[in-house]
């Protein structure tokens, strides 16, 4: 059976930056009716150690946008770390929706068996590109993506389960 990693991997890293931008409206209409400054509420963490939730949505943008550019084996598009409003956290998803869905799908083939060797801290992790996308960023997306959705129920925002799954 051929896979088609393009198929498998592109849409779904797509539709979870979509949910995860739609959640950030429901936390920047949430602000605006609440008198919250919006930087409390994207500069906000559960425990002092923990990333604030303007990084979290990096994160999940960042192996968002690493998975597609390693398994189509082309150049990724570095953004800097710097968003603090819920309009720039909009406009690093709507960019990396943007470089995702420009990658070649015929790029993708083959990238199921080929080798993808990343650095994350000081370690240096080796994967297929099947297990690599099922066992690395498919998780650390959902994860981040997670991760921002719990904050903004700490906080009080009124975002449900079909918010983080999206409209099927």
């Amino acid at each position: 059976m051929t896979i088609s990693m393009y198929e498998n991997s592109i849409p779904y890293l797509v539709r979870s930056l979509r949910n995860l931008a739609g959640v950030l409206n429901k936390g920047a209409n949430f602000a605006a009716e609440h008198n919250i400054d919006e930087t409390v509420m994207t500069g906000y963490r559960l425990y002092p150690n923990m990333f604030p939730l303007s990084r979290q949505v990096q994160i999940a943008c960042d192996v968002s946008k690493g998975a597609g550019a390693r398994l189509a084996g082309v150049e990724m598009p570095s953004f800097p770390d710097n968003e603090a409003t819920f309009a720039e956290l909009q406009t690093r998803i709507s960019r990396t929706i943007e470089f995702l869905e420009g990658l070649d799908p015929n790029l993708f083939e083959g990238s199921e068996n080929k080798t993808v060797t990343m650095k994350a801290g000081d370690q240096e992790y080796s994967f297929k590109g099947l297990d690599y996308l099922h066992t690395w960023a498919f998780p650390n997306v959902y994860f981040h993506a997670t991760t921002t959705y719990n904050l903004f129920r700490h906080i009080g925002v009124d975002v449900g389960k079909m918010d983080f799954l999206g409209a099927s």
